[in-house]
């Protein structure tokens, strides 16, 4: 759960290519649960979006960063290439170090807000 105020990580890492909390914490899914329809069912996304995600990810680094294997009597899955690992941990660290840089400016900003409308 969120707290405000809170600040929010999103890098561009091409033109129209983002990284962001929502495709960090896809990874972080897949990462956690080998697969990417769990992953996206857990996130309220649809399978596809996921896909449409996952690839473009894959297609903005030199590696990709999610691989697949189909499913069949043995089952399918995902998990993070070393790449991807490499990604997330990278991003979360940023993120870490953002937080802690803003952590006085949003207490003074919190400070100065309304009171929440109920």
């Amino acid at each position: 759960m969120r707290t405000f105020p809170h600040v929010s990580l999103r890098l561009s890492l091409a033109p129209e290519t983002l990284l962001g909390s929502g495709k960090a914490a896809l990874l972080q899914g897949i990462a956690e649960t080998g697969s990417i329809s769990a992953a996206s069912r857990a996130m309220g996304m649809s399978y596809k979006r996921a896909w449409y995600l996952i690839d473009t990810l894959n297609s903005t680094f030199a590696e990709p960063l999610v691989v697949s294997v189909k499913g069949g009597r043995t089952g399918g899955g995902a998990s993070l290439t070393d790449t991807g690992r490499t990604v997330l941990q990278l991003y979360r660290s940023l993120e870490d170090k953002m937080r802690a840089a803003a952590l006085d400016e949003l207490k003074e900003l919190a400070a100065l807000a309304a009171p929440p409308k109920v």
